[in-house]
């Protein structure tokens, strides 16, 4: 099953998508320039095979909510994302919050 739900995040609302898996569920939270996602999320896949692409993504482990995503701090996060200031243990609310 795949929910969509708006998510508030400082003065914007973005969108939360959760994606109900066998054994496992995908989370994500987007902007228009970039997402934080759940630990399925190859940070490393994105840096080397996709670099040409410049991806602003996040990424933290743990999370089963999506409330938890936005207080979770970053595990890892892509080179274009550093760029913005997003660095690992920022939560996702303010990693969000930077890719607006």
């Amino acid at each position: 099953m795949v929910t969509m739900e708006p998510i508030q995040v400082g003065n914007q609302v973005l969108i939360g998508v959760e994606v109900k898996l066998p054994k496992t569920t995908l989370l994500s939270i987007s902007t228009s320039r970039g997402y934080i996602m759940c630990g399925a999320l190859d940070v490393g896949l994105l840096n080397e095979k996709l670099a040409d692409r410049q991806i602003i993504a996040a990424r933290a482990v743990g999370v089963r909510t999506l409330e938890q995503l936005l207080a979770a701090p970053m595990e890892s996060v892509t080179h274009a994302a550093e760029s913005l200031g997003i660095v690992p243990g920022m939560s996702g609310s303010d990693a969000l919050l930077r890719m607006l």
